[in-house]
């Protein structure tokens, strides 16, 4: 299994960002998949899943501003991230937690 992560970046407060995963190596809509994060100083923390049927979840902290989608076609997983804040700077992963895969994960930095 392979999963690369992109589409970090640094960016000004209030800022858009959208993250990719392109996965490889299995059936990709077969299984669910996350988002976790982690800041300096911080453990991991979970960001997001999406169900191997679809649904979705979020934490307290980026529901309503993060939003989880996949392109089956791409084996491809996104995480729109609106109304980014310092607090939101992390290294962000994705991860295939039933088989312990991750991403390499990508730097997002979020300063004015």
């Amino acid at each position: 299994f392979q999963l690369v992560d992109s589409g970090g970046g640094f960016l000004q407060p209030w800022g858009s960002l959208i993250l990719s995963c392109a996965t490889s190596g299995f059936i990709f809509n077969n299984y669910a998949m996350s988002w976790v994060c982690q800041a300096p100083v911080k453990g991991l923390e979970w960001v997001s899943r999406i169900k191997a049927a679809g649904g979705t979840s979020y934490a307290n902290s980026v529901k309503g501003r993060f939003t989880l989608s996949r392109d089956i076609k791409k084996n491809t997983l996104y995480l729109q991230m609106n109304s980014l804040g310092p607090e939101d700077s992390a290294v962000y992963y994705c991860a295939k937690f039933s088989s312990g895969d991750w991403g390499q994960g990508t730097q997002v930095t979020v300063s004015s």
